[in-house]
């Protein structure tokens, strides 16, 4: 690449001033790259610290509308849904997931019948909130099985496009789910609800704080290798994303983050799909912890997240959103 050479051309030219580094800056963000998450307790009028991830919190239904009217006040264009299940509603079989009166539901028919299309709603599709073992499929011999597993998926994603979600988001890491959800919703007259797989989900150390948000870590047997991605795998994350991509998917979905920037900008070069990245629970819990204790600058967030958007990301869910007023300015 022949660009110059100096003293003709001097790169810092165009960095002397504020309006110059404007001019040609390559990536911005904006409120319209963000998902907001929000996590979901049982009860009336609580707002539940989550210890492991400052400044987050867990809420009933009735704080909902609060959250909702802020999101789109702050034009987020959508909500993910997350639901703390209690000890008593969780078994080996997940069956809490197909109840309609369950969190995730209730939240969804909340959120649709105030405020029908001015935001989206997103919700995952996967057993770990709901079974007694912490993971995201039926479990024997502590094995997850696939199939068995993919026949609940496809019940608890039915459920859920009937209560009015918009974007299915299958983070369960089984083979052929995606292709078998997109089948059953077209049958049932569901074919414009979207589908947002979590096609490359590794089997990740960052992932702790959000296991205590929705009270999966204590109940975690084993570890979730047999089928989440290998962390050292590059390549099989764009098999991964090809077969989602032919089985139906209408945007697919990096998890973590920051550590795997690599993988973002490989599946968008490759196949050129709307790209989501998670920032997730302990990328987020490691950054604010950092800030907290006056390790590093708060400006390091806006440095994390624009990473996110020079690698490719169309959109990122950042427990951040809710407050880009103040990281954005």
């Amino acid at each position: 690449m022949i660009t110059g050479k100096y003293p003709g051309l001097r790169l810092r030219r165009s960095r002397k001033n504020d309006w110059s580094r404007r001019l040609i800056e390559e990536n911005n963000l904006t409120p319209s790259d963000f998902v907001l998450p929000i996590f979901l307790i049982d009860g009336k009028n609580k707002k539940q610290p989550i210890k492991t991830m400052p400044g987050v919190y867990r809420y009933t239904l009735d704080k909902l509308s609060q959250l909702i009217d802020k999101a789109i006040k702050d034009k987020l264009p959508m909500v993910a849904l997350f639901p703390y299940t209690g000890k008593k509603r969780k078994n080996p079989f997940g069956l809490e997931a197909l109840n309609e009166d369950n969190l995730v539901c209730k939240a969804i028919r909340i959120i649709k019948n105030k405020y029908k299309n001015q935001i989206g709603i997103m919700s995952d599709v996967a057993l770990d909130p709901y079974t007694s073992h912490g993971h995201d499929g039926l479990l024997r011999s502590g094995y997850v099985l696939n199939d068995e597993t993919v026949k609940v998926l496809i019940d608890q994603s039915i459920l859920q496009a009937q209560m009015g979600c918009d974007v299915l988001a299958p983070s369960d890491m089984m083979d052929g789910r995606v292709g078998e959800i997109r089948k059953s919703l077209d049958k049932n007259g569901y074919n414009m609800t979207q589908i947002l797989s979590y096609a490359v989900k590794y089997a990740s150390s960052f992932y702790g704080p959000f296991r205590d948000a929705v009270g999966s870590r204590g109940a975690l047997k084993g570890n979730k290798k047999n089928y989440q991605m290998d962390f050292k795998n590059s390549d099989e994350a764009l098999r991964e994303v090809a077969l989602d991509i032919k089985e139906g998917a209408d945007m697919v979905m990096v998890k973590p983050g920051l550590p795997y920037l690599d993988i973002i900008k490989l599946v968008k070069k490759n196949f050129r799909i709307p790209v989501m990245a998670y920032q997730v629970s302990g990328e987020y819990s490691l950054l604010s912890n950092g800030v907290n204790k006056g390790l590093v600058d708060q400006k390091i967030i806006l440095e994390s997240l624009i990473a996110f958007k020079r690698a490719g990301a169309n959109a990122i869910i950042s427990y951040y959103a809710d407050r880009l007023d103040k990281i954005l300015k």
